[in-house]
């Protein structure tokens, strides 16, 4: 069948890397995709240019569309593409607008979980107009404590405030001065929970869903978790402390309830679901949705699944999911995000980079092919994931890969997995005594 697979991100190279390794894939086109896809054939379309995707669709008869980016989920592209009468069986991965608010707002997926009785922090959301009970509010609680802007802020739209008074600044900041722009309009005031942060990705037809290997994503920065949030600096998968006792946890309080709350909500959702946790002791609480997959983690959790992904996503779409198993390589996988300068601040494009050429697993994210060479195109470059058969072997590779890669401003973060690998020493270290 031929696939189509939109977005340009580090995302979309792995889900496109792997479809194209299915014998049920004919052509597969990436759009916009980015130096990285040119294995596929990418296509000059935005994700948000609708009517352009259902032409393209229609004169390369696409048979499954992956929407990789939540920006046209959530601003209704499978409601836009199912309205098209001759599309009725065409197979689209990604929910509709109704279940994309899971994402697309804070405010909706709180009362969601409140709704359903799903563990999460408690909070309270606040508009321009009650700025000053927002202030009074934060005067109420400890610190730290989290703001979240309402709606979509390219993983950004997160601050962590240790101190009444940046706290306040911090809310003004979102409220008042619209530091990001609509998606401040409501901000989210959350209790901070102390605890390891851990994503669980989902796959679901609307009724039956499958869990995907789970990974730990590094939103900081700079090195010990420090600096300001990014979209992601790298991941790891298996996570130690998700074992199988925490797991049943997750579907019995978090997965189910969910799955559960959207059928008796009446909203259909087809595609994957990824739900960032924190486990606090040895409970899970959701800090929030995502209607798609996650960035940098898809690089660590693609690579563990032997399945055929075409087969798994036909099953999605098709509402047969329960008649597949997953199947996970027992390996681990880490991958080391390559960033610009400047990042999650300015930065410059169009630095030639060198090295593409002898490091193995790279997926690319910000890169464009001008002339003979491949340039930084975005904050997030690539991703350069090592496997092996433990952690420790898998950071190996994948720093093997990126001290291997350079251009001018790159910069990455050197303590990917080491979180993990103390947690591992430490396991060791009490099953010894």
């Amino acid at each position: 069948m031929n696939i189509l697979v939109l977005g340009s991100g580090g995302r979309e190279h792995t889900l496109a890397w792997k479809i194209d390794q299915s014998p049920l894939t004919d052509q597969l086109f990436v759009a916009p995709g980015n130096a990285g896809t040119s294995f596929a054939t990418n296509v000059d379309i935005k994700v948000n240019e609708f009517e352009k995707i259902a032409d393209f669709v229609k004169e390369k008869s696409i048979k499954m569309v992956v929407i990789g980016p939540e920006d046209p989920l959530v601003n209704g592209l499978r409601d836009y593409l199912l309205e098209v009468p001759e599309f009725s069986e065409l197979m689209i991965i990604g929910p509709g607008k109704k279940g994309a608010q899971l994402e697309g707002s804070k405010d909706f997926s709180k009362e969601f979980m409140k709704k359903h009785g799903i563990p999460t922090a408690d909070s309270r959301t606040f508009t321009q107009d009650t700025f000053n009970e927002g202030v009074a509010y934060l005067k109420s609680k400890s610190m730290p404590i989290v703001l979240k802007a309402d709606g979509l802020a390219a993983g950004k739209g997160v601050i962590i405030a240790e101190t009444p008074e940046i706290a306040t600044e911090s809310l003004k900041d979102m409220l008042i001065d619209k530091k990001f722009g609509n998606a401040s309009k409501q901000v989210l005031i959350e209790d901070f929970l102390e605890g390891i942060e851990v994503s669980v990705f989902v796959l679901t037809d609307g009724k039956n869903f499958l869990i995907l290997p789970e990974a730990k994503d590094y939103k900081r920065i700079r090195e010990n978790d420090e600096g300001p949030n990014t979209g992601g600096m790298g991941a790891v998968s298996p996570v130690p402390f998700a074992d199988n006792a925490f797991m049943q946890k997750v579907t019995d309080r978090v997965i189910k309830p969910t799955i559960d709350g959207l059928i008796s909500d009446g909203i259909p959702y087809t595609g994957f679901l990824f739900i960032g946790l924190m486990q606090v002791g040895n409970d899970p609480y959701v800090i929030e949705y995502n209607v798609r997959m996650g960035d940098p983690e898809t690089q660590v959790v693609l690579p563990r699944i032997k399945n055929d992904l075409v087969e798994i996503l036909s099953a999605t779409a098709k509402g047969n999911l329960d008649q597949i198993q997953i199947d996970c390589s027992q390996d681990s996988a880490v991958t080391v995000v390559l960033a610009s300068e400047g990042y999650p601040g300015n930065y410059e494009k169009g630095h030639v980079i060198n090295g593409l050429d002898e490091a193995i697993n790279i997926f690319h994210a910000g890169t464009k092919v001008e002339g003979s060479n491949i340039t930084t195109n975005g904050g997030r470059v690539l991703a350069v994931t090592g496997m092996g058969a433990d952690t420790a072997s898998a950071v190996e590779k994948a720093y093997m890969g990126v001290k291997k890669i350079q251009w001018k401003g790159m910069q990455y973060r050197k303590d990917i997995g080491q979180d993990i690998l103390s947690i591992l020493e430490n396991n060791l270290t009490n099953s010894n005594h």
